[in-house]
């Protein structure tokens, strides 16, 4: 017998939707990817997540979540999900490590996971002044100064917001001119709290034995010139790449990899996508719970057609 929903991710989409669909009393099965939790662990301070006035870590949140969903009967399996086969009237899940899935409704909420630099400091110091995303983490570090790293519409979208908070944000690009649109570039350029760095990559993010952001060591790609700059958080703004590889071929998805989904619903049947698998533009918690909230929502009422 298939399952009756099957939830693809446990950050804040997946792990609502579990709540819900768990409430629901339809049995959820919750494949647990490579990262538990999703891109909420690697933040150590959320603010903005309602309902937690002092804030919480993301690990406590999701943890928290979690627990709610075995609450009310949510069943919980770790699993590399490696391909999607579509039936006649469900789909099967196909794991890495363990046996295949049949469902009859798919909520995919694998996320998106944002592209760092790849050097060893950098992630020796996620969460530690290192981080993704500055609408989440900026208010954490007000009137010292910060970095962003990039050069598109979302960097310059970071780099203003940070100038809320920060005391400067310099801004560092391998590059001689922005690749973002001329009036973001501009606004970028003209603001008085933001230093740009040009044709600048970041060879090392300093911490001075403290386990936390002291600096950028950069390197001019032209000159080879070393230049250390003080900043106490560096926010890396050079993309995400949605995780969708396993459904490629099988679900529509925008030029950038991203589910294409309408109400959470994708082009087939029983299938809905939510969270940061399918929003290249939010990408918040509470944004992605929501569309976690909706997707359920939708499953159930699939469900309830499928028995009349």
């Amino acid at each position: 017998m298939p399952e009756n929903v099957v939830i693809a991710g446990t950050g804040p989409a997946g792990l609502t939707a579990a709540i819900y669909t768990a409430r629901a009393n339809l049995k959820p099965v919750v494949i647990e990817g490579m990262q538990p939790g999703g891109q909420l662990t690697t933040t150590t301070d959320i603010e903005n997540f309602p309902g937690f006035p002092e804030g919480i870590d993301g690990t406590s949140l999701v943890m928290k979540m979690r627990e709610q969903a075995e609450r009310f009967g949510a069943r919980f399996q770790r699993g590399e999900i490696t391909g999607l086969d579509l039936l006649s009237s469900s789909s099967r899940v196909i794991l890495e490590d363990a046996a295949p899935v049949e469902t009859l409704t798919l909520i995919i909420a694998t996320g998106a996971s944002a592209k760092y630099m790849g050097i060893e400091s950098e992630q020796k110091l996620m969460g530690r002044g290192v981080s993704g995303c500055a609408t989440c983490d900026g208010a954490l570090y007000r009137e010292v100064p910060v970095a962003v790293v990039g050069g598109g519409d979302t960097a310059m979208e970071e780099a203003l917001f940070l100038t809320r908070f920060a005391s400067s944000v310099s801004v560092i690009h391998r590059r001689g001119e922005f690749r973002a649109s001329r009036i973001m570039s501009e606004r970028v350029k003209q603001h008085p709290k933001i230093r740009i760095f040009w044709n600048s990559v970041v060879e090392e993010v300093l911490d001075v034995s403290r386990n936390e952001v002291t600096g950028l060591r950069l390197k001019n790609v032209k000159t080879g010139g070393i230049e250390n700059v003080t900043v106490n958080a560096v926010f890396i703004a050079i993309g995400h790449e949605p995780n969708t590889k396993a459904f490629r071929g099988k679900l529509a998805m925008n030029e950038q990899g991203y589910l294409v989904a309408d109400r959470t619903r994708t082009q087939v049947p029983g299938i809905f996508a939510a969270g940061d698998v399918q929003d290249p533009t939010y990408r918040q918690a509470i944004t992605a719970a929501g569309s976690g909230c909706m997707a359920a929502l939708e499953a159930e009422r699939y469900l309830g057609g499928l028995e009349h």
